[in-house]
């Protein structure tokens, strides 16, 4: 279920434009306004949730589908020497966003 106030929401509805790179049923992934890496997109669940600790079981096995879809995402993006998946939970880690997602950086690179 999408949430009204959630940008990505709106994203995911097609009421906010971006640089789409990937989308079927259950995920979307684009481009970071943003970014903080030559390569920096947000893979973004169509289920709106705010944190891993809120995944039920289907929540979970969202995250596990949206963990084996990325490996294909990042190398088709130009991240196949390598890539970091970040994901920020809460005010503390930085998170800006309260809707999951999945940072994906590289294509270049990173730093420790």
């Amino acid at each position: 279920m999408l949430n009204n106030d959630c940008i990505f929401c709106k994203i995911i509805k097609g009421e906010i434009s971006c640089a789409k790179v990937y989308e079927d049923g259950k995920m979307l992934v684009f481009k970071d306004i943003e970014p903080k890496a030559k390569v920096h997109l947000l893979a973004v669940a169509k289920d709106h949730f705010k944190l891993i600790s809120e995944a039920d079981e289907a929540r979970a096995e969202l995250i596990k589908y949206m963990l084996m879809k990325i490996p294909q995402i990042a190398e088709n993006n130009g991240c196949d020497n390598g890539y970091r998946l970040v994901i920020n939970q809460g005010e503390d880690a930085g998170q800006t966003v309260f809707h999951l997602h999945i940072h994906i950086l590289g294509g270049e690179p990173l730093e420790q």
